[in-house]
Formats: structure tokens, sequence, C-alpha cells
């Protein structure tokens, strides 16, 4: 139960203006409800958990940066968790100062680590002799510039920091990829998983049962055996020692489709720990097609023909 009765609590990582903000409103039962702004992954999560938001948005992937591996961790990590959408917003941004502040009058620059990265070309030919701090966020960067806080010249931000503080733009589209896109996993606490769309991705974290030649093809096997196609492979290290892995998959296709439950009674005899983190709609709402040979019939056929030959059917 959340605080506000009749409410629904969202988490997400704050304050206003951050894309996790953006990605949030693209969630139609989350307009008009309570929205918690936090300060890390692990914040949104534990409020999930323990029943202070009934949803925590956070960023997975990023299409210049990479996986997002502190949200990759904690849903390896963190029991009781179940993904329930997948959200992308186009990544912009621009470089503000304090009022009156100008271009030359940056050498030092607070930014959020991965927005860093995605304007280095930029920065590097600007302004080739400036220095980075590290933010928490995209949009605290900017605040501290606002509140004292930081001692920077200027910060990288999204545009909608404009529409929330009072700040001097100093360049826009800094970023050095225009497309860039940055995926989001709306998370609630385990529940069972909506009915398929037909345009579904299943999330997965899969550990090996041992190093030996040939492992993680045996463990691919059991999508490829079966028609499914994989979107996101993704390893990270599980931390009790040296080269032990666990791997976080994005698989086309819903745990209802045939195939796709198939696949993962491989996996859970295969591997000593699956982690299913949930079936959802896709972003893009792009079908998912596969070649007849792998469609729920000839699944359902198939079991059907095994117990007939069990059951001792004539003609089976």
């Amino acid at each position: 139960m959340t605080a506000d009765a009749g409410l629904r609590t969202y988490s997400f990582l704050g304050p206003a203006g951050t894309f996790t903000e953006a990605a949030l409103a693209q969630v139609p039962e989350a307009r008009g409800q309570r929205w918690r702004p936090v300060r890390n992954v692990g914040e949104a999560l534990a409020d999930v958990v323990d029943g202070r938001s009934d949803a925590a948005m956070i960023a997975i992937e990023n299409s210049v940066d990479g996986g997002v591996s502190t949200a990759q961790d904690a849903l390896a990590t963190v029991p009781g968790l179940r993904i329930v959408g997948e959200y992308l917003v186009p990544v912009e941004f621009v470089l503000v100062g304090r009022r009156g502040s100008t271009l030359a009058d940056v050498s030092l620059i607070s930014a959020h680590p991965v927005a860093y990265a995605q304007c280095l070309q930029w920065l590097t030919a600007t302004l080739p002799a400036h220095a980075h701090i590290p933010a928490a966020s995209n949009v605290a960067s900017a605040v501290g510039l606002i509140d004292g806080s930081s001692d920077a010249d200027a910060a990288i931000a999204p545009p909608g920091i404009l529409e929330h503080h009072d700040v001097e733009l100093l360049a826009s589209g800094i970023g050095d990829n225009a497309k860039a896109m940055t995926r989001f996993f709306l998370v609630s606490r385990t529940v069972a998983p909506p009915p398929p769309t037909g345009a579904d991705k299943t999330s997965l974290i899969v550990e090996l049962p041992d190093d030996h030649p040939g492992a993680l093809l045996e463990m691919l096997e059991q999508f490829a055996t079966r028609g499914i196609n994989l979107s996101l492979l993704a390893s990270r290290p599980i931390g009790d020692e040296i080269g032990r892995y666990r791997f976080v998959i994005d698989a086309d296709g819903h745990i209802q489709d045939e195939r796709m439950a198939d696949a993962l009674l491989g996996l859970r005899r295969f591997s000593p720990r699956v982690t299913f983190l949930g079936s959802y709609p896709r972003a893009d709402r792009q079908v998912v097609h596969y070649p007849d040979r792998y469609s729920d019939d000839v699944f359902v056929e198939a079991r059907d023909w095994l117990r007939g030959i069990l059951s001792g059917e004539p003609g089976v």
C-alpha cells in the first residue's frame, strides 16, 4: 500500500526534467498519479520491493554507451521484481551555465558519466581544455550550478532543463549521435505477465552451470533450435570469483508463446539459475515474425504426438 490512498506511486531518477521522467511520461496509467523522484536505481527498486512505490522507471540500455550495469546487476540480485513495460526516449543534450555566463567562461563541466561520454567529440572539438566533474543525474548536474553546490562552470543536461530551471543556454545539440536512444524498463513487484500482444520481448538472466568449452553455445542453442531471436546478450560478472559471469538476455517473444516456454524449460534444465524478469510489449511495437516450423501449433502437435506414443494410441 502506498502513502496516498487511491493514488499509485511511481519512482524515477530525479529531479524533474530527467530522461527517466520523460520515459515515465509515456506510461498512460502513470498520468495523474504520484511521481516520486529518487537518487539512484537502487533506491528506485527498493521503493518497489518495500512497498513505497507501485512501480519504478529505470534506464537499462543506451544505444551509444551500452547496458547500464548498475541496473542490470540490480535486476539480477534483487528478488521479487518484474518488468512490465519497455520505453524508448531520444537522447539530446544541451550545455547550460549560470545566468550571464558564456561558452568562453567554461573550463569545468558537470555531467553524468553516460551523458559526458555521449558528448565527448563535441567537447573535445569545442572545449579541448575542459575538465569533467561526474554528477548523479543529468539534471543534478545543472541544479548544482544554481544552488552553488557545484564548482563547475557549465553542465550537460537534457533540453527539458530549460523549462524547469533558470539557466543560460550555452550550446544545443551537443550530442555526438543524433539517433541516440535510451531504453527504459518499468518495474513492479512480481505479477503475472500481461497477455501476449504479438510484439513482445522476454527478459532473462542466466548463469552457466560451469566453465567448459561450448557452455555458452549450449545456452544459446536453447533459443536457436526454437527459432527465437535474441535482441540483447550481455555478460556481467557474478562477483564471487574471477571468470564467473551471468548473461542478461532479451529474447523476441512472450513466455506464453509455445516456443518461448519450451526454451525456458530447456534453460531451466541446463542452468543452475535462471531469473525470469518479465514478458512485456516491445517499445517499438514491431510484431515478431518467425518461420512456420516454430509456430505454436507445431509445438502443440509435437507434444500430442508424444502423448499418443506413450498412451499406445493406434496409428501413432
